[in-house]
Formats: C-alpha cells, sequence, structure tokens
C-alpha cells in the first residue's frame, strides 16, 4: 500500500488514522503492520465498504480537505472501495539493526542465512557478490548493478530487499549503500 510522505507524516503524528484504497483484493490485512519511510504502521482494520456511505468526518481523517475531494480520488480507481484504520506504532526496527556490530554469533547467523539465500536460488549464489557491488559502488543505480551481473531489475531488487532485511544494506534516493553492519559481513 503507497502512501504519500507528507501523509505518512500526519499518520506519524496521529492527525490521519484512516486510508481508503480502490481495489481488486486488499494488499493489506487487519493485524498486520506496513513498514514505510517514517516508521512501522499498525493495520487495525480492513473493511470493504459502500463508497456512498463515506462520511466528511472519515476523509478529513483519511487527510482529504472534504469529502469531495476523496471520492475524486476514489473515481479514478476500479475495484472495491476500503477503508483501512491505520496509526504508528515506531520506528522501523531495521534502522537500528543495520548501525549495529554483530557480534560472533550473529554473523554466524548471517552467514548462514546468506548461505540458505544463496542455495535457494533460482541464479544461484549471488549473495557475497551483490554485497561487494554495492560496497564498491554504493548509489548506483539498480538498474546498472542488475545489467552488471546480467540479471532483471526487479528480481535484483527484490535480492536486495533481503539483504535489507537483514540490516545489510540500505537504499538511498538512488540505488543502496552498505550499512555499518553490511560493512562487517564483507569484511
Amino acid at each position: 500500500m503507497l502512501i504519500r510522505v507528507d501523509v505518512l507524516e500526519r499518520i506519524q503524528r496521529g492527525e490521519v488514522t484512516l486510508a481508503f484504497r480502490r481495489w481488486r483484493k486488499p494488499t493489506v490485512r487487519a493485524g498486520g503492520t506496513l513498514r514505510t519511510l517514517v516508521g512501522v504502521l499498525a493495520i487495525d482494520a480492513v473493511d470493504r465498504i459502500d463508497p456512498d456511505a463515506v462520511t466528511a468526518d472519515e476523509a478529513m481523517r483519511a487527510g482529504y480537505p472534504d469529502l469531495a475531494a476523496l471520492k475524486a480520488t476514489l473515481s479514478t480507481r476500479d475495484g472495491d472501495v476500503y477503508r483501512i484504520a491505520l496509526r504508528f506504532v515506531g520506528e522501523d526496527p531495521r534502522i537500528s539493526l543495520r548501525s549495529s556490530v554483530p557480534s560472533d554469533d550473529e554473523m554466524e547467523e548471517i552467514r548462514a542465512r546468506l548461505r540458505q539465500m544463496d542455495e535457494r536460488s533460482p541464479h544461484g549464489p549471488w549473495t557475497r557478490q551483490v554485497l561487494h557491488m554495492i560496497a564498491a559502488k554504493p548509489g548506483a543505480r539498480a538498474s546498472d548493478l542488475a545489467a552488471e551481473l546480467g540479471r532483471e531489475t526487479r528480481t535484483f531488487k527484490a535480492d536486495v530487499r533481503k539483504l535489507k532485511e537483514l540490516g545489510l544494506t540500505e537504499s538511498l534516493q538512488i540505488g543502496y549503500q552498505l550499512s555499518a553492519r553490511g560493512h562487517a559481513v564483507v569484511s
């Protein structure tokens, strides 16, 4: 679920507590969380609703100036209308993870996870190669790195997200860089 940065900041401050989306199938579920640029959001409810039942108060709680603005946004897409109750719950745990240098036990666990990723990969071992590439070329475009490896950009980005989950990489405005944790693993 994509949310504009200005709206994310308002969710973080508690000013926005609802979102409305038109979906064929919801992309979030009640009880789940959503990691965003400002931190983690809790998804408290996801309800399919009649768009004519949305109130002006709900539109304001979703960050719209009025009901007409919300309805105009919803009219641009197909699918059912869903009301999502959400709230800010805290910082993305990967932020503190990537700044920490792993202990010997954590280092062994990370290496085991990297081996598993390599073993399960349909294109063979890739984790060390990608980490070294990012270390050597911080800020390089994902498409350029993928092309250098002879890989499709979409699957390359998915693999880098796996490294990010381990706290090894950070996304930049363009490209990636190794985190302190990533540098410790590569060294």
